[in-house]
């Protein structure tokens, strides 16, 4: 008996049991629906807070931190989580660091006429400006030689008030055309009523904007980058101008942080741990991301579980659906043992008909699946978010996501579940004696 004749035998024979058919399908719908809308779910909360830990900072940046600055007098190398020049530059070789920068900061005020605002000045090495794979909304990136060029975030060029007016009413100035000074003075501008007498006479320096970046939703809207070294010497004025003790450089420079960018995300999270194992402390969004793989995929197991018993009960309709058909069609089996058919290919028909009633469940599962998933995130929308104590969803992701592979992994897994459900009955269905199935019919 050939393939064809096989799936025409099967076709009719469910079809002449037509209710008992569509019962033995619903069950696989019914299965294959909720094992898939529950996974859904998980696979949406994962994209909800994938997107909200992005909002978070930039996934390819990983923020490095050593033991102290200053200056070491102890050789590195022997040493765990100390930066210095030597170790950054040893970071950098490694498999897939793209860009690294010491970073000194210090949180300085900017005034652009009359208004002024505070920010933190970070200083890093101009030429990795580019490798960090930040976008420019106007102007240019940090270069090399660069001394009093500030290069803004997006964010800070909004925070500009005018000091002496009644309300700060915060305004959004030209950071790039026009002149502006930086100082340590938190007093610059504001009135003389405001200025304590003891007030420290900071130094003020003329500083020019050559780039403004494109908005981002990461630490570096609300930042101002310039050269490192420039900004070490402004660092060291305004510890002068305060009485600080300067100590004198002796030993190694040491670090208090620096920036890895790794431009491969799938190597982030390695990169990130081999610098743990160095002895440094890290920061990472993506350490966001393991927790929340991790926990979405405990939840999509237990989601999955539920559906799976759905599935389960729909095996066991299967199997009683193929072991009454037995039954009922014992004369047929034993006619076609009588004239010579293959036992195997009676084996294969039952086995093809409960194959069959978990194929088009599952199929007619999945279209189910897409629909409730659609209505998930549309009409339903606000109602279920609001059921999971987030509306208004967050971040605009979806409650529900159904990837390709899951559609078909759906109805494979559902035939799978038929055919295993049809095994025993058609396996007892070769075994019937063909005597005994004439003699009881």
């Amino acid at each position: 008996m050939n393939f064809k004749d096989l799936v025409g035998i099967c076709i009719k024979n469910l079809l002449r049991r037509r209710t008992r058919t569509i019962l033995a399908v619903v069950g696989v719908v019914v299965g294959t629906c909720a094992i898939v809308v529950m996974l859904s779910i998980g696979f949406g909360l994962t994209e909800s807070y994938s997107k909200q830990i992005e909002s978070y900072g930039n996934l390819h940046m990983i923020s490095l931190y050593g033991s102290g600055g200053g200056y070491s007098m102890s050789n590195s190398t022997q040493q765990q989580g100390v930066l210095t020049d030597k170790t950054i530059a040893s970071i950098g070789k490694m498999e897939g660091v793209d860009a690294i920068t010491p970073m000194v900061s210090s949180y300085m005020t900017i005034g652009v006429g009359k208004y002024i605002t505070s920010a933190e000045i970070r200083g890093i090495n101009p030429e990795v400006m580019e490798k960090f794979n930040y976008s420019l909304e106007e102007g240019r990136m940090l270069k090399a030689g660069d001394k009093d060029k500030l290069l803004f975030g997006n964010g800070v060029a909004q925070w500009f008030y005018n000091p002496k007016s009644k309300n700060y009413q915060s305004a959004k100035v030209d950071v790039i055309t026009n002149k502006m000074i930086l100082t340590s003075d938190w007093y610059y501008g504001q009135k003389d009523s405001n200025r304590p007498n003891d007030a420290i006479d900071y130094e003020i320096y003329d500083v020019e904007g050559v780039g403004l970046l494109s908005p981002t939703n990461d630490e570096s809207e609300y930042s101002v980058y310039m050269n490192i070294t420039r900004l070490e010497e402004i660092i060291k004025d305004t510890r002068k101008a305060e009485g600080q003790k300067i100590s004198p450089q002796m030993g190694e420079k040491t670090y208090e942080r620096a920036l890895v960018y790794v431009a491969d995300l799938d190597m982030v999270e390695k990169v990130n741990n081999e610098l743990k194992d160095l002895g440094y402390q890290t920061y990472s969004p993506i350490d966001w991301i393991s927790q929340v793989k991790e926990t979405a995929n405990m939840i999509q197991m237990i989601l999955g579980g539920i559906g799976g018993i759905s599935l389960i009960v729909a095996a066991l309709g299967i199997t009683n659906t193929m072991i009454m058909s037995i039954y009922e069609r014992t004369r047929e089996i034993g006619v076609m043992k009588v004239i010579g058919a293959n036992l195997k290919d009676i084996r294969r028909m039952f086995l093809m008909e409960a194959g069959m009633i978990g194929f088009i469940g599952g199929a007619v599962g999945i279209v189910f699946s897409l629909i409730v998933s659609l209505l998930m995130n549309t009409v339903l929308y606000d109602i279920i978010s609001f059921a999971l104590n987030s509306f208004g969803g967050g971040y605009g992701a979806r409650l529900s996501v159904i990837p390709i592979w899951l559609v078909g992994a759906a109805i494979l897994f559902s035939t799978g579940i038929g055919l295993m459900a049809g095994y025993s009955p058609a396996s007892r269905a070769m075994k019937l004696s063909a005597l005994e199935s004439l003699k009881n019919e």
